[in-house]
């Protein structure tokens, strides 16, 4: 399947053969490396995303004895707490690491290296999944230049950096072994790979649910244009089934044992089994006409659509099931969950030109590898690219896995290209036409591009907020509030999750749809009258209301509730029932007790 039509590298032995090995090898000097360049945020615990500390409060949770299968957090919205929709899957590294280097170092000490470490080990995973597809695909000398342009993608990298602890970076190891499993000229192997890693990551969360859709309809296509195809189909149909099934069984919590729609839950589970179960039944009848094929592929897909909509018609909506108004007043604003495109040209354009160069070079590997024992894997690849850019049009969140899915047709335009400007009798055209070509290749120019061209659109605003997003969460900002009781402290929604990670006091949301309910309080209170406000902390049993100036989730209420009680608490209008705080003078926080 693969292709050695570029030239051998000096070691071709070498690098054919310990592949794997080397490829571990790089894994480690670039986990160094990220740690030494990220140390300040591994020794401060800067956790900047809320799930990120979420994550560790789950973890912590489990460490100090919570039930396995319960997944409340009781420091949101107390005394209740609210449930998470997350599993337990992903805190297993986290806690080990912390169990592990607790005795040597400590408890703070290891939880600050277990998060730096935590993040890099489904790097590794990644980096040997993509370089086996590269291998498969194009040649098995280009996968060196698979894991360069995926250290160039940058919005995918993030998610593997050290101390972003959340789920993104195990689930984007998912998919690239997904893409490896599409590449797999052995189909009970591919098959498996591509369920295994499917049932891995819903096992994890919803979150790679259409590529999980996506990958089962490639290989049932792969079936119905070709017969031999079947094992492949029996062996993700089993492996999806059954591993569904056993990460229910294992890390399904209580809360998820019910009939929701944002989860594991009995719903998906219904239907990864009883999709798996019918593939497997397809793969083993088999018909010899391709047209038989297409119609029993078509019923069974039909026979799952329609059970879906009868037994399940309240998932046939957003997932969330949150109120309109939450729908409306934040779900729908959320700034991930909308298209790439209307982000500001400086934020998408880097983003989209991996995926854009990647989807263009799928498509020419496809159209070479016609009548070859590569066209099927190629053209699997191509769907499964194709279907992560409509994604990125559907949702900026899909970034991430979007560029990582773009490197194989990458490495294969350049594998075509860069051999031939390395081979010019031209000084100038091998050493910089070489340099563009990567550039452009990579999408690594889009960076030149934003930074010099006019094209910014930051504000004045934009900066404070950023200023202010950056020092309020930060441990110097929150340290001094342990040095007061544990108490109830009402605060920004966004702020919530940080406040109970780095201090003992509880707080009243995070941004959480099953926290519905008490975003929506949070919202009210900032948004009504100070009178208002009062009452509702007051049913929260808040003592003290601590705000971050500039912050941006304090610009909405100002923008939205003009006159409301945050509107007045900006423009110094302090109502009698607050009484300040003293906080360190260089503090960006304020705080008041409420009376």
């Amino acid at each position: 399947m693969t292709s050695n039509a570029a030239p051998a590298p000096a070691f071709p032995g070498l690098i054919d053969r310990h592949w794997r090995r080397i490829t571990l090898i790089l894994w480690v000097g670039i986990a160094l490396w990220l740690t030494f360049d990220r140390w300040n945020t591994v020794r401060w615990l800067s956790l900047s995303d809320t799930d990120d500390n979420m994550r560790l409060m789950q973890v912590r949770a489990l460490i100090a004895g919570q039930d396995w299968f319960d997944l409340r957090q009781y420091r949101l919205n107390p005394p209740g707490g609210f449930d998470m929709h997350w599993t337990r899957l992903v805190d297993l590294p986290i806690a080990a690491l912390i169990l592990a280097l607790k005795p040597l170092v400590g408890t703070a000490w290891a939880e600050r290296l277990a998060c730096g470490i935590a993040p890099l080990i489904p790097l590794s995973v990644t980096m040997v999944a993509l370089a086996a597809a590269v291998r498969r695909l194009v040649s098995v000398y280009a996968w060196p230049l698979a894991l360069l342009l995926l250290m160039m993608a940058t919005t995918t990298m993030l998610m593997f950096m050290p101390v972003r602890i959340d789920h993104h970076g195990w689930q984007l190891a998912s998919l690239a072994v997904t893409m490896a499993g599409l590449a797999d000229p052995q189909h009970r192997r591919g098959g498996a790979s591509v369920g295994l890693a499917s049932a891995f990551s819903l096992t994890i969360g919803l979150e790679m649910l259409p590529y999980a859709a996506g990958a089962g309809a490639i290989i049932a296509l792969r079936w119905v244009w070709d017969r031999a195809e079947a094992p492949r189909v029996i062996a993700y149909g089993g492996t999806l089934a059954v591993g569904c099934s056993l990460g229910y069984l294992g890390f399904a919590s209580h809360a998820n044992a019910v009939a929701r729609c944002d989860a594991l839950t009995p719903v998906w589970l219904s239907v990864m089994v009883t999709a798996g179960v019918l593939l497997c039944v397809l793969g083993l009848l088999s018909p010899a006409s391709r047209a038989a094929r297409l119609g029993l592929g078509l019923v069974a897909g039909g026979v799952i659509v329609a059970g879906f909509a009868g037994l399940f018609p309240q998932c046939l909506g957003r997932p969330e099931q949150v109120s309109p108004e939450l729908q409306r007043n934040w779900l729908d604003n959320i700034r991930e969950a909308k298209p790439v495109y209307t982000h500001p040209f400086n934020v998408y354009f880097p983003v989209i030109m991996l995926p854009v160069i990647g989807l263009v070079g799928a498509a020419v590997a496809t159209a070479r590898a016609r009548g070859t024992a590569a066209f099927p894997a190629w053209s699997a690849v191509l769907l499964f690219t194709l279907l992560a850019g409509g994604l990125l049009l559907w949702q900026a969140r899909a970034s991430a896995a979007a560029q990582l899915l773009g490197v194989p047709g990458a490495v294969a335009l350049a594998w075509i290209i860069l051999p031939r400007l390395l081979a010019s009798t031209s000084v100038l055209v091998r050493v910089f036409g070489t340099v563009a070509a990567f550039l452009l290749l990579s999408g690594g120019f889009a960076g030149f591009v934003v930074k010099w061209l006019p094209v910014s659109q930051t504000t004045p605003l934009i900066k404070s907020a950023a200023r202010a997003g950056a020092t309020c969460p930060s441990y110097s900002a929150l340290n001094p509030l342990n040095r007061l009781a544990p108490q109830v402290i009402f605060t920004f929604i966004d702020l919530g999750p940080r406040l109970i990670t780095m201090t003992h006091h509880s707080a009243i949301a995070g941004p959480y749809h099953r926290n519905g309910a008490a975003i929506l309080d949070v919202q009210h209170a900032f948004g009504g009258s100070p009178d208002q406000f009062r009452a509702i902390a007051r049913r929260h049993g808040a003592q003290l209301l601590l705000i971050c100036p500039n912050m941006a989730e304090s610009t909405v209420y100002r923008a939205r509730n003009k006159g409301g009680f945050y509107d007045q608490l900006a423009r110094g209008k302090v109502p009698g029932w607050l009484t300040p705080v003293p906080l360190p003078a260089r503090s960006p926080l304020k705080l008041w007790r409420i009376s």
